[in-house]
C-alpha cells in the first residue's frame, strides 16, 4: 500500500473514517470517504489562502476572477455572462463590479446588442492591475504545486476533472 502524507494538522485519517462510519453503522467506502474530507479541507485551506494572495494586490479572488474573465474575453461582458461564466449569481456579479468600479478597474456601459443592458469593460488601470500583479501571482502558483512532477500534474488535472464531475452529489436533491 502507497503511503500518502498527511493532509496537514488536524486531517482525517483512514481510521477515524472506519470508525465514524461503524459509529452510524453505514456501510460506506472508508478510502472514499476520507479523499472527499480531506478534498473539503484543502479546499477550505485553498480558498483562505487564496484570499491572503490576493489581498497583497488590493483584490479578492472574486474580483480577481472577474477582472481575468474580461481580459479573456476582450475586456468586455455583460453581467449575466460574467455570474455564468464564474459560476456566482448576478447579485454576486453587481457586488463585485460594484466595488471594482469605485477603484476603477472596470466601467459599466450601456450594450450596444441590448439597449436595455449594461456591459462591464475592463478599464486600462484594470489591465495594468493584471500586469503588474502576474508575475508574482504566477510565481506563486507554480511554487504551490512545485512538489507535483509534470505526469503528477498531468495526473492530477484529470482526477480533479472527475472529482469535479462528482461535485453535483453534494448539491442535487
Amino acid at each position: 500500500m502507497t503511503q500518502h502524507r498527511d493532509a496537514g494538522s488536524g486531517a482525517p485519517t483512514l481510521d477515524q473514517a472506519r470508525r465514524q462510519i461503524a459509529r452510524y453503522g453505514l456501510t460506506a467506502d472508508p478510502q472514499a470517504i476520507l479523499v472527499a474530507a480531506r478534498l473539503m479541507a484543502a479546499g477550505a485551506r485553498l480558498g483562505q489562502a487564496g484570499e491572503v494572495h490576493f489581498a497583497r494586490f488590493g483584490l479578492s479572488t472574486g474580483r480577481y476572477r472577474l477582472l481575468a474573465d474580461l481580459e479573456d474575453h476582450g475586456g468586455e461582458k455583460s453581467p449575466s455572462r460574467l455570474a455564468a461564466s464564474l459560476g456566482v449569481s448576478r447579485a454576486t456579479v453587481t457586488g463585485l463590479v460594484d466595488g471594482l468600479e469605485r477603484e476603477g478597474l472596470v466601467a459599466r456601459r450601456p450594450s450596444t446588442e441590448d439597449g436595455r443592458g449594461n456591459v462591464v469593460i475592463l478599464t486600462a488601470r484594470g489591465a495594468q492591475r493584471l500586469r503588474d500583479l502576474a508575475p508574482e501571482h504566477y510565481a506563486r502558483m507554480q511554487a504551490m504545486v512545485g512538489g507535483l512532477s509534470v505526469e503528477e500534474r498531468a495526473t492530477f488535472l484529470d482526477l480533479l476533472a472527475r472529482v469535479v464531475q462528482g461535485i453535483d452529489a453534494l448539491t442535487s436533491d
